[in-house]
């Protein structure tokens, strides 16, 4: 059974050298932090890489971050890994469990998230399994 995780998270982007100092400008890194409320309770740390262009509202980024905490009472980690398209503003994201990732009371994790930005706030829903809620 697919179950699903609401809520609102706070995110600080920290931008990072890339590893080559001499790369395109349009090229990023940042570093990612976030701390969830809700049925998700807890904090992550990630990276990010990003790349502009000189179309206006084009973009793409990966990333990758690691989240600790309690999911509707289950504590443990797990990884989200990200991948973003922007076309001239019109977004394509996508959010998932890394398999295999899930540690504790969250091992057997798998799930995807979408994300809501509205108003400066950001809102989570979460829909998942556990291999004992299946």
């Amino acid at each position: 059974m697919t179950l699903h995780a609401r809520g609102t998270f706070t995110v600080q982007l920290t931008p990072q050298p890339l590893a080559d100092p001499a790369a395109d400008p349009l090229l990023g890194r940042l570093a990612i932090a976030k701390q969830f409320q809700g049925d998700l309770v807890g904090t992550s740390q990630g990276e990010m890489l990003s790349a502009r262009t000189d179309v206006e509202g084009s973009a793409g980024y990966v990333a990758i971050e690691r989240v600790t905490g309690t999911l509707h009472g289950r504590q443990g980690s797990f990884v989200f890994q990200h991948s973003g398209t922007m076309t001239r503003s019109a977004q394509q994201l996508v959010i998932s469990v890394v398999p295999d990732s899930g540690t504790d009371d969250l091992a057997g994790l798998a799930g995807t998230m979408t994300l809501q930005i509205a108003d400066g706030m950001h809102a989570y829903e979460l829909a998942y399994t556990l291999p004992d809620t299946v």
